[in-house]
């Protein structure tokens, strides 16, 4: 009956989602935040491919913000010169795979802390290089002139029309990535997150799924650091630096590792709380989100999000439990 109740509660959630996300825009409802929620989106999209690494391989990641970074900056560079955005949109996905690729065995032979750091040097070492970028193809402080993205005469120069285009990617990629934990692949990933022995004593191919969700959770990264690119149409180093990584994991953390859906609440919630609370305590927030990071783990290690959602499985299997001895 939980089971049931659960899957049905999925469907519901689902649905009452797509419901608000299709109102949210309207200046009626929320359309003041429609900026707010552009972003919520954007990030959304990372943290769902951090999500699949961390919470279903169990692999650990400091370092997601390069690949962000890279999507954004590959997308800034091409358009900027030229280059259809859509096409430049495509390249940097293309790109940034193929170096998650080049990157992902010889650092998947590191465990534990030794891949926390690999990745988190990885991370360093492209935000130092997208400050030499900024020389190259723009200012020091960043690259502008970043055209809208633009369906024919349709151009997306809006808050309302960009939120409905960066919520459709967001869709997508949730049902896509809610389609991989339910496959024989999820089910691959899950167990090399219990045991990498002994998934591969059944014939799993540990280190390849690896390098394969890495460079899944890398084009995510990617496509939101392009949409971001064209919602601001100014790129600097600023946004894709450690803290940038850090504020990512706490995302991934706060929605529960191994939950696609509660990569939105993870989000919303670490965005409002930036830009509502923590914007009034300078440089302190590196120590507020690391506070977050432990008391979550400690206490809530599935996340707030799941935590919720069993609570209120709970609530209502009572409520059902009643009306049947009724």
């Amino acid at each position: 009956m939980l089971a049931r109740l659960t899957s049905n509660w999925s469907y519901l959630v689902i649905a009452a989602l797509v419901v608000v996300l299709i109102l949210a825009p309207f200046n009626w409802f929320l359309g003041q935040y429609n900026t707010l929620m552009i972003i919520i989106g954007i990030y959304t999209i990372v943290t769902v491919g951090l999500c699949l690494l961390m919470g279903y391989t169990g692999q650990v990641s400091l370092g997601q913000a390069a690949f962000f970074g890279m999507g954004a900056y590959i997308s800034a560079i091409l358009t900027t010169n030229s280059v259809n955005p859509w096409l430049a949109m495509l390249a940097a996905a293309v790109i940034t795979g193929a170096f998650a690729y080049i990157i992902g065995y010889p650092i998947f032979r590191l465990k534990g802390n030794y891949l926390a750091m690999a990745t988190l040097g990885l991370g360093l070492i492209m935000w130092i290089l997208f400050k030499q970028l900024n020389q190259v193809f723009g200012e020091p402080d960043g690259i502008s002139g970043i055209p809208y993205l633009s369906i024919g005469g349709f151009v997306f120069d809006g808050s309302f029309r960009r939120y409905f285009l960066v919520w459709a990617f967001c869709l997508v990629i949730l049902i896509i990535s809610q389609n991989i934990i339910r496959s024989r692949t999820g089910r691959a990933l899950r167990a090399i997150h219990g045991s990498e022995d002994a998934a591969e004593s059944i014939g799993i191919n540990v280190n390849q799924f690896k390098v394969k969700i890495l460079v899944l959770s890398a084009i995510y990264a990617s496509l939101a650091g392009s949409l971001f690119a064209h919602h601001i149409r100014y790129i600097g180093a600023q946004p894709f630096d450690f803290l940038a990584s850090v504020k990512l994991v706490v995302m991934a953390v706060i929605g529960g590792l191994a939950s696609i859906w509660g990569a939105i609440f993870g989000a919303g919630a670490t965005h409002v709380l930036s830009d509502e609370v923590l914007i009034r305590f300078g440089d302190w927030d590196v120590v507020v989100y690391g506070l977050i990071l432990v008391i979550v783990m400690i206490f809530m290690p599935d996340g707030l999000f799941v935590k919720f959602k069993e609570v209120f499985e709970r609530l209502w299997l009572r409520y059902r439990q009643r009306g049947v001895e009724r």
